[in-house]
């Protein structure tokens, strides 16, 4: 080993360019900031999407539609998940605190209970929406429905 092969260790040293370090390293004066401006100010930044003055692509694409802050949404359940719950359990009624208990609905969500595939258990449901043919299914099996 003699001084021609000393190198620091793995990982000890930085290779970023250290800029602002005088004229000699090529990266003095300015510091890669380009001459006046905001942007060669300390403490300035750019909001989300800017491009530099030219339109921003979230207002040069034309909004579509329309959205009713009014709307009311609800989280579906089907009967066939009904009827699995019923069979996995033996339940005998289904109301909002069933249906959160199981990961079907969260604390603030409303119900509506849909009509896909078919329930053969005589069942107790109360939930804040129902669809026509899922209503007819649940009084054609002998259950009964409750609005909440």
């Amino acid at each position: 080993m003699n001084l021609s092969n000393l190198k620091p260790a793995e990982g000890s040293t930085n290779n970023r360019k250290r800029i602002g370090r005088g004229t000699g390293s090529g990266r003095g004066g300015t510091s890669t900031r380009g001459h006046k401006g905001a942007g060669s100010r300390s403490g300035t930044s750019t909001k989300v999407g800017f491009e530099g003055g030219q339109m921003p692509l979230q207002r040069r694409v034309p909004k579509v539609g329309f959205k009713n802050p009014n709307r009311v949404e609800y989280v579906g359940v089907n009967l066939d998940v009904l009827q699995a719950l019923t069979e996995k359990f033996t339940l005998s009624s289904v109301d909002f605190d069933t249906l959160k208990e199981h990961g079907l609905a969260s604390r603030n969500d409303l119900v509506k209970i849909l009509g896909r595939g078919e329930l053969k258990a005589k069942l107790e449901v109360k939930a804040h929406a129902f669809t026509a043919t899922a209503q007819k299914a649940i009084e054609a099996a002998g259950g009964t429905i409750v609005k909440l």
